[in-house]
């Protein structure tokens, strides 16, 4: 798959990065959690390719019946193409704090009491079941090929890999229009004023465009969800948050107050 590959290439980069962090920041990194995360990866990184060899055929079909254009591979319709599945990242991230059936999967990123690179492995297993994979369904609508798209989605990703950090400059100047690690910090945090802001992939723009910008007011992020204090366990991280969400849906008096519970918003608590 060309996305996995692309991850795959970019891995050297990925363990430098962590590398100069853990020198600097070691207070940051505990073994134990190091090595909860990369088994998060690494479980996502399965799935992820499991989902995409079924799903193939359907974008194949969808492209090959549906799409709107013929685009040509260009330097102007790449970039295109970059801004568009942006956009339609932001409002993914967005829909998945914002939706029981999402966050049940988003949780397991948000779960650390911890920033740093290591925390952008953290990923669940669960997301091409949440369907992730759904919302990047316009790019292939719209006439672009299944192989490009996947391509952009891995290179959007990447790019996030390195926000996830505490350490560097504050980017004042290109944090006017992209995603930095200040910006991220505070996406990241539980403070209340800091809750469900800053969704961008690589753009800020998304944010200040839809009114889900915040900046540091200059009070410490606090790493973590409000809902509950999450082990440093696989088993914990991954699968108490459908655990929870059963029980919550088991309760409801119809299948309409099921349903209705399921979409809602997750209740987090200041």
């Amino acid at each position: 798959m060309n996305a996995e590959f692309i991850l795959l290439l970019l891995s050297p980069l990925f363990l430098i990065a962590i590398g100069v962090e853990l020198r600097k920041r070691r207070q940051s990194y505990s073994l134990k959690e190091f090595g909860l995360n990369l088994g998060l990866a690494l479980s996502h990184q399965a799935t992820d390719i499991l989902a995409m060899l079924a799903l193939m055929p359907f974008f194949y079909w969808l492209h090959g019946k549906f799409a709107i254009f013929s685009i040509e591979l260009s330097v102007f319709t790449v970039i295109i193409a970059i801004i568009l599945q942006d956009f339609l990242y932001y409002w993914f991230h967005r829909a998945s704090h914002q939706c029981n059936w999402l966050w049940a999967a988003r949780v397991v990123h948000h779960s650390s009491n911890n920033m740093n690179f290591s925390t952008a492995m953290r990923q669940s297993l669960f997301y091409p079941v949440v369907g992730m994979w759904i919302f990047w369904l316009p790019m292939i609508i719209l006439g672009y090929t299944p192989e490009l798209m996947l391509t952009i989605v891995a290179l959007n990703l990447a790019f996030q890999f390195f926000v996830h950090t505490e350490l560097g400059p504050e980017f004042k100047i290109l944090g006017k229009v992209f995603n930095t690690p200040t910006h991220h910090c505070v996406h990241h945090a539980s403070n209340p004023q800091y809750v469900d802001k800053n969704y961008a992939g690589v753009l800020i723009i998304w944010d200040k465009i839809f009114g889900t910008f915040v900046s540091n007011n200059g009070e410490a992020p606090r790493y973590g969800v409000t809902e509950r204090e999450y082990k440093v366990s696989f088993f914990d991280v991954v699968f108490t948050p459908w655990r929870i969400l059963l029980s919550q849906i088991k309760h409801q008096k119809s299948v309409f107050a099921a349903l209705k519970l399921l979409f809602n918003q997750p209740k987090k608590l200041n």
